[in-house]
């Protein structure tokens, strides 16, 4: 009777138990099952949820929706404009004979020579004062090497300051709008585009490493991989975009500083290198996310076309 007491009193938990158990299994193959049905709908049930407007409609809502933004945003557009001629067309000023032969004379007595001199003679005190030195101690013979270094960097940094100073010089004789400020802007502006462009790069490797490895352990096919992926690609180089137009805005004026131009020019120089730094990012951000709306575009049309073609082959074998 004690057996039977016990039995009866377990009885309900067992049976709620295994009915929560059921429940739940009951819930994944119905939801297993609804999945499969929706991947597996009739062709009529895709085309309905595709609908996709002309090539023609689309590229008009473009069209308008560019010209509306245009309207809206006037100064945007005017800065982008002048900011795409001005990396088109701007190339500086041809140097005269004049200021060719001053400037290669300045330049020539720049002493190259004194200031390897010196760096050497910084670098070998550096090491003999790293060599001598303890982890948290100095001795007598430390500190003389320390003494030294500092000496011979105190050197070098005044060497190196004279040798800047005519390097400006030279520069203000060129002028910042030259060949010479035009080319050394281009070239620190792509310099900072390709670590930018390469940031992206690699943190899109790792994504697709990664999302690779989510997608293995989840239920998704390869064109949702390939549409993920493609967003991710698409942030991670707007990102290094953004980050290279930023930095290259913080270093413009020290390019600026050292051509000595007067307060107007530095600052029409200024406003004229950012307008084509932010057009040159804008343009390339405008065509990848354009590339890619275009190849979805084409993708789903692709995919539309051949469901209205398999649609009209069940409907010619249902009236055969």
């Amino acid at each position: 009777q004690r057996h039977r007491k016990l039995h009866q009193t377990n009885a309900p938990t067992y049976n709620h138990t295994y009915l929560s158990i059921y429940l739940s299994n009951a819930q994944k193959m119905h939801y297993s099952t609804s999945r499969r049905n929706n991947n597996r709908a009739s062709p009529q049930a895709q085309l309905a949820l595709l609908n996709l407007p002309s090539t023609t409609t689309v590229l008009s809502n473009v069209f308008n929706g560019t010209v509306n933004f245009t309207k809206r945003h006037p100064i945007p557009v005017s800065f982008y404009l002048l900011g795409l001629i001005t990396a088109l067309l701007g190339t500086g000023t041809v140097l005269t004979s004049t200021q060719r032969s001053q400037y290669n004379e300045i330049m020539n007595s720049v002493d190259t020579e004194l200031e390897y001199r010196v760096s050497r003679d910084y670098q070998e005190a550096y090491q003999a004062w790293y060599g001598s030195k303890g982890w948290f101690t100095c001795d007598g013979m430390c500190e003389r090497n320390k003494r030294i270094m500092e000496e011979r960097k105190i050197v070098m940094e005044e060497v190196r300051a004279e040798g800047n100073n005519r390097v400006s010089d030279a520069k203000s004789v060129a002028g910042i709008f030259s060949t010479l400020g035009v080319g050394e802007t281009r070239d620190s502006f792509w310099e900072y585009f390709n670590r930018g462009t390469k940031f992206a790069k690699r943190q899109s490797m790792w994504d697709a490493l990664f999302m690779g490895m989510r997608k293995m352990g989840r239920d998704e096919s390869w064109g949702e991989y390939a549409l993920k992926m493609m967003m991710q690609v698409l942030m991670n180089f707007t990102f290094g975009m953004i980050m290279t137009l930023f930095i290259f805005v913080f270093s413009l004026w020290g390019i600026i500083r050292s051509y000595q131009p007067s307060l107007f020019e530095g600052l029409a120089f200024f406003l004229l290198a950012v307008s084509a730094g932010f057009a040159t990012v804008a343009t390339v951000l405008f065509g990848m996310f354009g590339t890619a709306g275009a190849t979805v575009f084409g993708v789903a049309k692709i995919a539309e076309a051949q469901l209205r073609l398999q649609q009209e082959q069940q409907g010619r074998l249902h009236r055969d």
